[in-house]
């Protein structure tokens, strides 16, 4: 049996400016972790989790094509990563197989709500890895990447690959996405492997150092978020006489360079700056999008924060789902967590998942 596991993500700063080919954004991983499980089978393959207290979805192949016997809900992105691991097979004329994957997660509590840490990005990842063993491909890392977002955009064709691209890497990274319907059109037009094969403009990836004298600490709210609807929406805003919208994107940038540069530079205070300026972005963008990305529970959150002189900030699309916090050392971190526990806020003891290869393809 192959058993790999792919650790949950939480945005640092960059959100919804992301989702632009090209504009960067802070992300890190953490040590919550999504395990997959895959064995050979023989005939058909089943996917099941105990997350999710259902019957497994059980899949065989007809005339070459990977199909589902029901509705393969809710392991879309499983079902994803699986045929399209499936087509890279199949253009190399490998043979093919039938396997079971079985699911389990980290990144959701005991009642089956998802903590925002990104469980449908490292099941996928999680997904692309075992396969990957199982078949013997030698996928290099970025490989892996590229093969992981492009059964997410099949799924959701607005997904950055940010999430992605933290729980394939590991540790603190800064990111930039390819044009995603750029790849997909490739995809469709080429196959996979010519996919892989190609140059995505506007993707990067490359590792942070982690802050000195800064620590990560997380408050989940208890309030589950629609990353998708959330970016939907500003989507669907950014037409082109909104001049809003393009401000929103150079001063995300800004701030973006400003954490890197401080990141690199191991400052401590320019750090903390920076992230408290992306949050005033994401709430000038909030306000004239008309959103809630910070609720009463993340305001909460940030203003304990700020009592003690940390950096918060809601996670992500917000809505709900993670608040993050760079506490200088030194700050009463205790007396924060007991405000949260007013607020019915709940802290996540998380860590940063290292990471474990250099980004390669």
């Amino acid at each position: 049996m192959i058993r790999v596991q792919a650790p949950g993500k939480l945005f640092i700063a960059g959100e919804y400016a992301v989702v632009e080919p090209g504009e960067p954004a802070v992300l890190v991983a953490v040590d919550r972790y999504v395990t997959v499980e895959l064995s050979e089978s023989h005939d058909r393959g089943r996917i099941s989790s105990e997350q999710y207290g259902r019957l497994p979805v059980v899949w065989t192949r007809e005339d070459d094509r990977v199909v589902a016997d029901q509705d393969h809900r809710p392991f879309d992105y499983v079902f994803s990563a699986v045929t399209t691991l499936e087509q890279l097979v199949a253009e190399r004329r490998l043979t093919p197989r039938f396997y079971d994957i079985r699911i389990s997660s980290e990144l959701d509590d005991v009642s089956g709500r998802k903590f925002g840490l990104g469980s449908s990005a490292a099941v996928t990842v999680a997904t692309v890895r075992a396969l990957d063993e199982f078949y013997g491909l030698g996928l290099g890392p970025v490989e892996r990447f590229k093969l992981a977002l492009l059964a997410t955009v099949r799924v959701s064709p607005n997904a950055s690959g940010g999430d992605i691209a933290a729980c394939t890497f590991g540790g603190w990274i800064a990111y930039s996405a390819p044009d995603r319907a750029d790849v997909l059109a490739a995809w469709r037009a080429e196959g996979v492997s010519a996919t892989l094969a190609h140059d995505w403009p506007g993707f990067s990836v490359r590792r942070l150092r982690e802050p000195e004298g800064l620590r990560l600490v997380v408050g989940w709210t208890g309030q589950p978020a629609s990353t998708e609807r959330l970016v939907g929406s500003v989507q669907h805003r950014k037409a082109p006489e909104e001049t809003h919208y393009a401000a929103f994107l150079a001063d995300s940038r800004a701030c973006v360079r400003a954490l890197v540069a401080a990141l690199e530079a191991q400052d401590a205070p320019a750090a903390s700056a920076a992230l408290r300026r992306a949050r005033a972005v994401l709430g000038d963008l909030a306000s004239r999008a008309g959103l809630e990305i910070e609720t009463p529970a993340l305001t909460a959150l940030c203003e304990s924060a700020a009592e003690i002189g940390a950096a918060a900030k809601s996670s992500g699309a917000g809505g709900g789902d993670c608040g993050i916090v760079l506490a200088p050392a030194g700050a009463d971190v205790g007396r924060m967590l007991r405000e949260w526990e007013q607020h019915d806020i709940r802290h996540l003891a998380v860590e940063v998942h290292e990471a474990k290869e250099a980004i390669v393809s």
